[in-house]
Parts: structure tokens; sequence; C-alpha cells
């Protein structure tokens, strides 16, 4: 993982110098921090989709008319899980003497991505679609734009902040 973290940082320096930047390093700390959160949101995104479609794969013999929402329940719950694992270990992690209450964080985590995720992104779906005509398939793509700096200014201030 430290191999990574350095690679990332020396992208993140580059983009800097191609703009001929020098940044602090709280800066630069804190950029390298949201680039490994949108590895593992994009590891996370991947996985909800594979559950979902595992989830309709299995229960298609039975021809239930409920069956993407218990395959978006399902992939909801095991991809936030595997978000907070990976958040938690790789991108918001401790210094030395802070401590997290785990259960408490991961509360919160499945508070911030339920926001984000289900309330945020349809209220945003019904403004680009219904108010603005802007096509359902391009409102997603709007709509991970402002989702994604807003979960990492939550998970890290809210749901991983030390204590």
């Amino acid at each position: 993982m430290q191999k990574a973290e350095e690679w990332i940082r020396k992208i993140v320096l580059f983009f800097f110098r191609l703009i001929h930047k020098k940044p602090d390093e709280k800066t630069t700390e804190a950029l390298v921090q949201f680039v490994k959160f949108g590895i593992v949101g994009a590891t996370n995104t991947a996985i909800s989709y594979g559950i979902n479609v595992l989830v309709l794969k299995l229960l298609e013999p039975y021809r239930l008319p409920w069956d993407y929402v218990a395959g978006n329940a399902v992939a909801f719950i095991l991809s936030v899980l595997w978000s907070f694992y990976w958040n938690n270990k790789y991108v918001f992690t401790r210094k030395e003497g802070q401590k997290r209450n785990l259960w408490k964080a991961l509360l919160k985590t499945y508070i911030a991505y339920g926001f984000t995720g289900i309330i945020l992104t349809n209220i945003l779906s019904w403004v680009w679609i219904d108010v603005l005509g802007i096509t359902r398939y391009i409102a997603p793509l709007i709509n991970l734009v402002i989702s994604i700096p807003l979960n990492f200014i939550i998970n890290k201030m809210w749901a991983f902040k030390s204590e």
C-alpha cells in the first residue's frame, strides 16, 4: 500500500508541475487522500454493480416483481461495507494515539452514503431531468461531480473523524 501511495503522490505533484505550481504539504496530502478515496469509490462502484447483477441472476428463476429492489439493497449494504473497510484501512488512517470507534464510524458511513447515494442523487436527478431537461443518461454523471467530493468531505470530517 505504501508504494501505491508514493505513486499517487508523484502523479499529484506531476500535475501541479504541469500548471507551474508547487503545493504545500497539507494540500498535497489532501489531494493524495482524495485520489485514494476515488480509487476506493471506483472499486466500490464495480462491486456494487457486480453484486446487483448477481442478486438479479439468483432471483431470476423466481420472477419476482421486486428483484431489482433486492439487488439494490444487497448491493448497497455490501458495497458500503466494502467502502468502509478500505476507507478506514487505506484512506482515512489514524495517526499514532488517535482513536476511532469503528461501530460509530460504520453507522456514520451508512448514513452518509444513504444521504448522498439515495436521497441527494434522486433529488438532483429530478432537478436535472424533470426541471432542466437534461437526459437521464447524463444526469448520473453530473451527480457524481457533486456526490464524490461531498462524500469525501462528509467521510473525512464526520464519519472517519478521530475522537
